[in-house]
């Protein structure tokens, strides 16, 4: 699989997780897989969510797997949890969180939830359908506007704090479409090298 070029994530966690990221994304990397996010949740005990994807933007049980097997001998050398943990990797979902420029790219005409870190049009949260992306923010068409508020606001990337996609029948449909064409077109680059 051809390697592609490193997109950095523009939302990045902090303290132990952020710890557990540095530790793993270069595993990932190596792998052709992307990470979304990190998490580690106090349920069951204690558990390390791993949120990762293939370059293509495709996960399935069997990428799961080869990312827990690929990164479990790595978190245990370097040991960043003090405490007993269960781990697991999973994708990013439908209604997944947007981490990277090209989701919001990816995603274009869908309904998102986001919150900026700085005051924008006096708000710091926003829900609308993402009708523009560019390399330095995002335009929604806001789905509830206040009186006086613009229907259309722009969201600088710098700003950004935390976004997430909103399930709807439209989502659904297109990221069921996209997974099916990453699978062709996956299934196609093996026959290809099988061929050579």
């Amino acid at each position: 699989m051809p390697q592609t070029e490193y997109e950095p994530r523009l939302i990045i966690e902090t303290g132990l997780d952020l710890r557990v990221a540095e530790i793993i994304e270069p595993v990932l990397t190596a792998m052709d897989y992307r990470l979304v996010r990190v998490r580690m949740l106090n349920q069951n005990g204690a558990t390390l969510q791993i949120m990762a994807e293939r370059n293509d933007g495709t996960m399935d049980v069997e990428g799961c797997e080869a990312v827990s097997v690929a990164i479990s001998p790595v978190l245990d050398v370097e040991d960043p949890i003090d405490r007993e943990y269960h781990l697991e990797v999973s994708s990013p979902g439908i209604d997944r969180p947007m981490v990277r420029k090209s989701d919001f790219t990816r995603w274009l005409n869908h309904l998102v939830k986001c919150e900026t870190s700085i005051m924008i049009d006096n708000r710091k949260r926003f829900r609308g359908r993402i009708t523009e992306s560019d390399a330095d923010g995002f335009t929604i068409e806001r789905d509830q506007v206040a009186y006086g508020e613009e229907p259309r606001v722009t969201i600088p990337f710098s700003a950004l704090a935390e976004a997430k996609l909103i399930l709807t029948d439209d989502l659904i449909r297109d990221a069921l479409r996209a997974d099916k064409l990453a699978k062709a077109q996956a299934a196609n680059q093996n026959e290809e090298a099988e061929d050579e």
